[in-house]
């Protein structure tokens, strides 16, 4: 919850039954009303297609983390993005997915705590909401989820299918768990979409004539899925084709394209990069090289990045599907992680510019300030309500400033004649 300051300039409004709004007296009062950084949801600010989206990503610690070292993990996470404007955050969850890919694994797996769980401390020692991620392949997945929404109060999940088609796995289906989570109330789910699958190449080895990712898109979002989220992007242009055969087929259907947020990761080694292609992303050969014979490879990997981006708007302008921006580092070096939030900052001013439109950041007080009372309006579901500072509060703050700055000349005039005495003798 953040403080919204409105002004309104009448001491006798509630006597005389005025609309607040309507009042222009003389008497300067303020009224806060506590509200998160968008004034909505996460969920809406996902769904919303009038304006974008910025998320930061994050990884649980690991499995068997003490709590106490839980907490140290997350403050150190929020210390370090406090100064990011993002609407919230995600919370990966992490499998091993061993027939991902033909090659080996550059890190070696190790597995972390429960997303949910993790996004729940993010959640409440921060004040942002956090969009959950959960692999579908669980046989507890209904579980899970009933615990995600009423232990932990999750209200966005993100759906994962299985690595591979290949292989045995237990749970639910795609399908199955966006039924499921399309009948839990006050729950909503998006999905991930791969660029990567929507390639000729990718459509020649399925069999295919043609990519059929946008239909899978357009399959999910039927099926109730509110936004996409896509695997990290290093290669423009299969995104591209992705985003105009999602939209030209939403057009066909006469249904409105899903916001679809774009996810980017900085890398500054090539065990970084090797795992970034372990995961799938398609790094074009000449990029990869630019980036790590770089005097600053993980600046030149920002940089690579921002112009990523400016040439998916410039060749997606007019296509009609609304985009956001996800940033994440995949490794725990400081480097990383520190391009990971320059790439954040800039690439939220590239997508902002290209609105059309002024814009700001602007900071704020998470804490509310003295004589507001946030519980105030718990409860009362308006959400036009505003909490007046109580009057005969901040009368007395004021006088208690008042003594406070007559006892503070005294004691230094004091201390003034006291110096001179002793200087006398």
């Amino acid at each position: 919850p953040v403080g919204r300051v409105s002004v309104h300039e009448c001491s006798n409004c509630y006597s005389t039954g005025k609309e607040r709004e309507d009042c222009y007296h003389t008497r300067l009062s303020y009224y806060v009303k506590f509200i998160n950084m968008s004034d909505e949801s996460l969920c809406s600010s996902l769904s919303n297609p009038a304006r974008p989206v910025f998320l930061l990503g994050d990884v649980p610690p690991g499995e068997g983390t003490p709590p106490g070292k839980c907490q140290q993990i997350a403050d150190k996470f929020l210390h370090r993005s406090r100064v990011l404007a993002s609407d919230g955050f995600i919370v990966y969850d992490i499998q091993d997915e061993p027939g991902r890919s033909d090659m080996e694994r550059p890190f070696p797996f190790r597995r972390v705590m429960d997303s949910s769980t993790h996004a729940a401390l993010l959640a409440r020692s921060s004040g942002r909401e956090c969009l959950v991620y959960k692999c579908v392949a669980d046989p507890e997945f209904d579980l899970w989820l009933e615990r995600a929404r009423n232990d932990h109060g999750h209200s966005a999940i993100n759906l994962v299918g299985r690595a591979t088609s290949e292989g045995k796995y237990e749970g639910p289906t795609i399908a199955e768990a966006m039924e499921k989570v399309a009948a839990t109330d006050e729950v909503h789910f998006g999905c991930v979409c791969i660029a990567e699958r929507h390639t000729l190449e990718a459509a020649e080895a399925r069999g295919k004539s043609y990519p059929t990712e946008h239909l899978n898109m357009l399959r999910k979002q039927k099926a109730g899925a509110e936004w996409f989220i896509s695997q990290a992007v290093y290669d423009p242009d299969h995104t591209i084709r992705l985003l105009r055969d999602y939209a030209a087929i939403c057009k066909q259907n006469g249904v409105i394209p899903r916001k679809v947020v774009l996810t980017f990761a900085p890398v500054s080694r090539q065990k970084t990069m090797n795992f970034i292609k372990w995961l799938g992303v398609r790094v074009p050969k000449e990029a990869e090289e630019a980036i790590l014979t770089a005097d600053k490879p993980v600046d030149k990997s920002v940089e690579f990045l921002c112009d990523v981006l400016r040439k998916i708007l410039a060749e997606c302008v007019g296509v009609g599907v609304p985009l956001g921006i996800s940033c994440e580092s995949v490794s725990i070096f400081k480097s990383e992680i520190d391009g990971c939030h320059e790439l954040f900052r800039r690439l939220q001013e590239i997508l902002l510019d290209t609105r059309g439109s002024p814009w700001k950041v602007s900071w704020v007080e998470v804490m509310p300030p003295a004589g507001i009372d946030v519980n105030a309006e718990e409860g009362s579901g308006d959400e036009s309500a505003v909490v007046p500072l109580d009057v005969g509060h901040e009368h007395a703050l004021v006088g208690a400033g008042l003594v406070g700055v007559v006892v503070g000349g005294f004691m230094v005039s004091l201390g003034v004649l006291l110096g001179g005495v002793k200087r006398s003798k």
